[in-house]
């Protein structure tokens, strides 16, 4: 199992656009799609009061690469997105890791 750490920095102002596009249409789309979200967190103290950070698991990267290009050609997705950045763009950057468990991580 590896695990995908994603950090959706959204622009001013735009955080609760984000929050709504992934409680009402991301997350539904991932489930058509069988990805398997860890979980979603946003800053309660520090820096990065307009991030989201989500954690995605994948069975190997050739699973990862397979279905995030299909959740990338989704019509549904294709739409959705239009829609929430119609005035103007809801993200303002996008950090991705990739991280593997080691062999005393509670995660496997």
């Amino acid at each position: 199992m590896i695990y995908e750490v994603r950090v959706y920095s959204a622009n001013p102002g735009h955080l609760p656009s984000l929050l709504h596009l992934f409680d009402h249409h991301v997350l539904k789309i991932w489930r058509r799609l069988q990805i398997a979200q860890v979980g979603f967190w946003t800053v309660m103290a520090g820096d990065g009061s307009n991030d989201l950070h989500c954690c995605i698991s994948w069975k190997s990267l050739a699973d990862r690469e397979e279905r995030w290009a299909a959740f990338e050609a989704d019509a549904e997705w294709q739409r959705v997105r239009a829609e929430a950045n119609k005035d103007g763009p809801v993200l303002a950057n996008i950090d991705v890791v990739f991280l593997k468990p080691t062999s005393f991580s509670a995660l496997k």
